[in-house]
């Protein structure tokens, strides 16, 4: 192998091997998407072929659940280690796992996510297929020896290939890596990313056709007339977006109360399963009934249910579409608190689209107004994209490509920048980044916060420093000093815990009067930091601590007990490197 590298370096050019690795990364990643999704349909056919439209079936009640425990005993026997959420995974590898993905990322999410979504855990496959291609791209990177920043554009490669097979829009494959990774578009950067886009899509084309998600022309032309109320289709679904980040986080944190796994699969899997049960649109992704309200067929979201004889009543379809944005986020929070695999891109389209419809239905039925309810339906999956994960631009290109033209650009950029800037105002972080940024692990645009995410304060911390008990005399302080090389010393007791700091210059005028060196003692010389630095501090939070105290060494303490020094001239070097290591050529 290590013949090959040599050869590699000899002969190929770094940005050739790069373009030749992206190509393969794409089409990884369009496979990865046409199996996932193959999975699913094979699963979700086995266990409902045969359901009546008028008849209701109690399997709904315990499919969710069957799956959901599927999934538990696989990841607990098989795979034995957490496989976690697809999307904030990937961003977390960047940020602190120096872009390492572990090897077993290339197929736990495919296995766990097909059997969960298959078996209708009410979620998306766009956050696994993403995770996974990312995780290939990791891979190749590290079997090929490659260093950071090229893992790093390998596991964009695999993002942008992921989302742009599962909807055939290699465009809004592109934006959505840049709005949501972050990654900075240069031509380094952005020749890699088109290939790996251009090649996932033919692959996932290839073999699934021309209708790879979508089949959507739009038929009714945009009207300047219906301005006003795309507008307010924008405030209304930033504010749906605003409740499903608060009930999705408030719904996961109940499920982190819950230690047992097997009782957070009981406990999910059977909510979910009674959601289900009287709304069976719930049943996993809900692409079906996105198509079915698009098509203007909204009667549709009744079969299955015990409200089928309700399916001509306008009113009482309007009232279960309005319900169904809101106990879709349930069903999702559900499924991911239960211990299921899955994203959360399907739900905020199926959510937007919901959300859409009934806008424009509703007032159709008031008598007032002729709204498009298929060019709301659309423009309302805007909204939501725009508005949980906050990506306007991906929503807006995503919507535009998967109808195969623009004519409704004007709509859905008034539309995704209002639902945008609502979400914002109330959740400053996307459904994607809550976490992270919550832990200070979140890279962001600014440039010099991107770099102290990515540096670790315990590569930094000093521990050669000679310590001192304060109970000891100035002559023991001076022995101490003549074996240092140092300038600064700190006192610590027997327990560990730091009482002050000592430096040459408090003792310089004393430290050569012998008279002295029993008379006085440490604890009287010693002064108190500026500041200490905790060992769970983020980067961030340490250059901030340095700032204000104007010091030059900060002391850390790791549960109050001395662990060591941070030197501030130390992090501007190590500052400097990741700088380096982190911008484009």
């Amino acid at each position: 192998m290590n013949t090959f590298y040599l050869w590699r370096i000899k002969h190929i050019q770094h940005k050739h091997f790069v373009l030749f690795l992206s190509v393969i990364v794409g089409l990884l990643a369009g496979l990865t998407a046409v199996v996932i999704k193959n999975s699913v349909h094979f699963i979700q056919q086995l266990v409902t072929t045969g359901f009546s439209g008028n008849i209701h079936n109690y399997l709904y009640f315990v499919f969710p659940l069957i799956g959901l425990f599927l999934t538990g005993l696989l990841i607990k026997f098989v795979l034995r280690r957490s496989v976690g959420h697809g999307i904030p995974g990937v961003l977390y590898a960047i940020s602190k796992k120096n872009s390492i993905i572990k090897a077993f990322g290339m197929y736990a999410s495919v296995i766990t996510s097909a059997l969960t979504v298959g078996f209708g855990g009410s979620v998306g496959l766009e956050g696994p297929t993403v995770s996974t291609s990312a995780a290939l791209g990791s891979n190749l990177g590290r079997l090929f020896k490659l260093d950071y920043k090229t893992t790093t554009l390998l596991i964009g490669c695999g993002a942008v290939g992921a989302m742009s097979g599962i909807f055939n829009a290699p465009i809004a494959a592109l934006v959505f890596a840049l709005e949501v990774f972050m990654f900075d578009l240069t031509l380094t950067s952005m020749i890699p990313f088109l290939v790996a886009s251009v090649t996932a899509a033919l692959t996932s084309r290839m073999m699934l056709g021309d209708n790879v998600l979508f089949n959507i022309q739009i038929t009714d032309v945009f009207s300047v007339a219906d301005v006003p109320f795309y507008i307010l289709l924008g405030v209304f679904t930033g504010l749906i977006s605003v409740y499903f980040n608060k009930m999705f986080w408030f719904i996961e944190d109940l499920f982190d109360k819950l230690k047992k796994p097997f009782f957070k699969v009981l406990v999910g899997g059977s909510l979910l399963g009674v959601l289900i049960f009287f709304i069976p649109p719930l049943y996993g992704e809900g692409f079906v009934t996105i198509k079915m309200l698009f098509s203007g067929n909204y009667t549709s979201i009744v079969d299955n249910s015990l409200l089928y004889n309700y399916k001509d009543n306008v009113f009482i379809m309007l009232g279960l579409l309005f319900a169904l944005m809101f106990f879709k986020v349930v069903a999702s929070a559900l499924t991911f608190g239960a211990g299921g695999v899955g994203g959360v891109f399907a739900p905020s389209l199926f959510i937007g689209a919901s959300g859409g419809f009934v806008f424009a239905k509703s007032l159709n039925q008031l008598g007032f107004t002729n709204l498009s309810e298929s060019n709301f339906t659309l423009v309302g999956m805007a909204g939501l994209i725009a508005g949980v994960l906050h990506a306007p631009l991906t929503s807006l290109f995503l919507i535009a490509e998967i109808t195969s033209g623009y004519e409704l650009i004007i709509p859905l950029m008034i539309t995704s920048t209002i639902a945008y800037l609502t979400s914002k105002y109330f959740v400053p972080h996307s459904i994607y980044n809550m976490q992270l940024a919550k832990r200070g692990e979140l890279l962001t645009r600014h440039k010099d916060k991107a770099v102290l995410t990515l540096m670790s304060l315990k590569t930094e911390v000093e521990t050669d420093f000679n310590v001192i008990p304060p109970n000891s005399t100035l002559g023991d302080l001076v022995k101490v000093v003549s074996l240092s090389k140092r300038n600064l010393f700190p006192v610590v007791d027997e327990d560990g815990v730091l009482c002050g700091v000592i430096t040459l210059d408090l003792i310089r005028e004393i430290m050569f009067k012998p008279e002295m060196y029993l008379e006085v003692m440490v604890e009287s010389l010693m002064v108190l930091p500026r500041d200490f630095i905790s060992v769970h501090d983020s980067m961030d939070e340490v250059m901030k601590k340095f700032t204000v105290s104007n010091a030059w060494n900060l002391p850390v303490l790791e549960n109050d007990k001395y662990v060591g020094f941070v030197s501030k001239s130390k992090l501007f070097n190590a500052y400097r490197k990741m700088l380096i290591n982190f911008s484009e050529e």
